[in-house]
């Protein structure tokens, strides 16, 4: 699939669905699992402690809240829950978003009966916090040098901290707690879901920190980039980005996950965000885009196929 288009690349990069779909995943550190079972396991001893603020907005479906939620490093984490306004809380849905940020809920989401926590990632939009920059071509550099503080593994687990803040309001979502994430959200929530046992579905919509050794030879626009960039100027990345490879974190994941890969893509490389899809061990459903971060004439009709299959895809949560 190919689109007329004025990069200096081909988004597409050469692959076809058929090439796309045999690429493997990188080696992993030989830790990479303590690694993150430990980072987990820190995150769960802390309360997130949720703060609710009724705002002004109105919807026939929902409630809408403000919230905060208390993260690591101290991090105060900012954004919005919907509670259903009609029926009991059945199900919670964590739902990540890209690095453009977040400005407001979504209410289009398929799953009924459940209260949806849409939380701004540490140093983004409401949850902005110096000294890390909300331009994500920093944010994503940010701390890089070093394994522990980088913070891609901070956001990890500020969606720990919000399945642990929709449990503290809802208990009876236990054992019906879904993720859902696009772009930076997707690649996040790959890297946070093979560690907590209490997400029991999750999709992943062009999900970006697939298979880094590949995409550093692949030009892109955005954060890829950037990081991209910082490879070619200092060198040794992968010494800290060998531990947030997405799709190693795939590799590890046992629930049903559905993804949603784009062919064609300028920002986060097909090649990257299917190397995530094909890691995934267990149940597993594809959705192919025919783009992604590109505007294509069949684009409205392939969003509202995706919210069917999605519908049908949470509706054993």
């Amino acid at each position: 699939m190919a689109f007329p288009h004025g990069y200096h690349f081909d988004p597409t990069y050469g692959y076809g669905l058929e090439r796309l779909l045999q690429i493997g995943c990188p080696d992993e550190p030989p830790d990479f699992a303590a690694f993150w079972q430990d980072r987990y396991a820190r995150a769960l001893e802390l309360r997130p402690e949720p703060r609710l603020s009724q705002r002004q907005d109105w919807h026939p479906a929902y409630e809408c809240h403000d919230i905060a939620y208390r993260s690591t490093d101290d991090f105060t984490i900012h954004g919005w829950l919907l509670i259903p306004k009609h029926g009991p809380v059945r199900r919670g849905v964590v739902v990540g978003h890209g690095y453009g940020g977040r400005d407001g809920p979504d209410y289009h989401l398929p799953v009924e009966g459940a209260a949806f926590l849409f939380p701004c990632f540490r140093g983004l939009s409401r949850s902005q916090r110096p000294p890390i920059s909300n331009n994500p071509a920093y944010h994503v550099l940010h701390d890089i040098d070093k394994r522990d503080r980088y913070i891609l593994g901070g956001c990890a687990e500020d969606v720990w901290l919000g399945v642990s803040a929709l449990l503290a309001l809802f208990p009876d979502a236990a054992g019906h707690v879904g993720y859902m994430g696009a772009s930076f959200g997707g690649g996040i929530g790959a890297l946070a879901l093979p560690w907590d046992g209490r997400i029991r579905l999750a999709h992943l919509a062009v999900p970006t920190f697939g298979h880094v050794p590949l995409r550093l030879g692949l030009p892109t626009l955005g954060s890829g980039e950037a990081v991209r960039g910082y490879e070619q100027r200092h060198g040794h990345v992968l010494a800290t980005l060998r531990y947030y490879d997405a799709a190693c974190a795939a590799r590890r994941t046992a629930i049903p996950v559905h993804v949603a890969a784009a062919l064609f893509d300028p920002v986060v490389a097909p090649p990257g965000q299917f190397a995530i899809y094909n890691a995934l061990p267990g149940p597993k459903e594809l959705f192919v885009l025919e783009a992604g971060h590109f505007d294509y004439p069949r684009q409205s009709e392939q969003d509202h196929a995706l919210l069917q299959t999605l519908a049908h895809f949470f509706s054993p949560l």
